[in-house]
């Protein structure tokens, strides 16, 4: 889209300030530029009826009439679909949680800068709005469980891998698996179309014990090809605690001829809240055998901290929320740096997921984070591609 399609509301104040503004945006080819004064006439242009409607607005924290909380509020209720650029004179935490309070009112939030505004900050913003989305695939039904079954049964469902890197050398330390069904109809499928079924029967372990068996067997694949990495693996706590488990567990390994301390048993925050000391006890035989453990998602289930200090787990998976640009948000940067103090202080490794970004990368290099995994790495692949994919990685390292 060209800048001179959209139409811009510049909701500030001071006469002056809003003459700046209006000029930056004349100067990057804006055509159709709104003013407004207080938070009063900005809400009126953005009524439903309001023509034409607004693309994105430039919203002052001191826009007096209505104020700034509250426009942002209404503009929840309106469900407007305008970008928001927000900017004010308030501290950094302060701003982060007025971007928090946007994005949870679903609205775009574009950009929150501090004052002065600098032209070259703002234009850099609508800039990036502009660029062209990328091609997203068609929608797809949620899929029903006989259908997921059917899959299962023909053999439709692959692991694919995403490499783990250490921060401080660069080198590939291991692979996460991801489960995608090849579908016949719909392509290649993430998670959204076929989990919901297997949690509302309570049978994830049907696809759990699936792609164990295929990813040991990959593992055991690059092994023989001179690339002995090790795996990490998602399950249930429902597979974790079927009473059979150490069993085909044990069984899957010998017949692959792996080693356990090559394969690291993944588990949400979430299901380690309700761990029982039965559960506890199989968490406990694993790690006895050699299996690592890790906690993913850490950060979005309130784990007790004392719980956290009884479980036998050898990693810490950082949510992608206190990741992903972190070096730019003071607020989510103070609480990445408490999750990989937690995680030294109880001598486990840390892995932030979700590195999007060089910046990412760099910023969690100075943290002295341990592993980092995300699309800035690679996006997931099937097994058969990472070693041309590791030939390339190691030219930079």
């Amino acid at each position: 889209m060209d800048i001179g399609q959209l139409h811009f509301l510049v909701a500030e104040g001071d006469v002056a300030q809003r003459r700046v503004l209006v000029d930056i945006l004349q100067r990057t080819g804006a055509l159709q530029i709104t003013e407004a004064p207080d938070g009063d006439t900005a809400l009126r242009c953005l009524g439903l009826r309001y023509q034409p409607a607004v693309n994105i607005v430039i919203l002052d924290l001191q826009v007096p009439g209505i104020d700034a909380l509250e426009v942002i509020r209404r503009m929840g209720d309106l469900q407007s679909r305008a970008g928001l650029i927000i900017f004010g004179s308030q501290t950094n935490s302060v701003l982060f949680s007025i971007e928090s309070m946007a994005d949870a009112f679903g609205l775009d939030v574009l950009g929150v800068m501090t004052k002065p505004l600098i032209a070259g900050r703002l234009e850099a913003v609508i800039a990036a709005h502009l660029k062209p989305p990328e091609m997203r695939r068609e929608r797809v039904p949620t899929l029903s469980f006989a259908e997921v079954g059917n899959g299962l049964n023909n053999n439709e469902f692959a692991p694919h891998f995403q490499p783990k890197i250490e921060l401080e050398t660069g080198r590939v330390k291991g692979l996460e698996m991801f489960a995608r069904w090849r579908h016949p109809r719909y392509g290649l499928l993430g998670p959204a179309s076929f989990m919901p079924a297997l949690v509302e029967n309570h049978r994830i372990d049907f696809l759990d014990w699936a792609l164990i068996e295929k990813s040991v067997q990959a593992c055991r694949r690059l092994h023989d090809d001179g690339i002995p990495i090790s795996f990490s693996v998602n399950v249930d706590p429902s597979t974790l605690a079927h009473p059979q488990f150490m069993e085909q567990i044990d069984a899957c390994l010998e017949r692959h001829r792996i080693m356990p301390d090559y394969l690291t048993f993944e588990m949400t925050e979430k299901a380690v809240l309700t761990t029982t000391p039965h559960f506890l006890e199989r968490l406990l035989r694993l790690r006895m055998k050699g299996f690592g453990l890790a906690i993913d998602d850490y950060g979005t289930g309130l784990i007790n901290l004392q719980l956290l200090a009884r479980v036998p787990f050898s990693e810490l998976k950082i949510d992608r929320s206190f990741v992903d640009g972190a070096f730019r948000k003071p607020a989510i940067a103070t609480v990445l740096r408490s999750c990989l103090g937690l995680s030294r202080s109880l001598e486990r490794r840390s892995v932030a997921v979700g590195v999007e970004t060089k910046q990412d990368w760099d910023f969690l290099q100075g943290l002295g984070c341990t592993y980092a995994q995300g699309y800035y790495i690679a996006k997931p692949m099937p097994v058969e591609e990472f070693p041309d994919w590791l030939s390339d990685w190691r030219h930079f390292f």
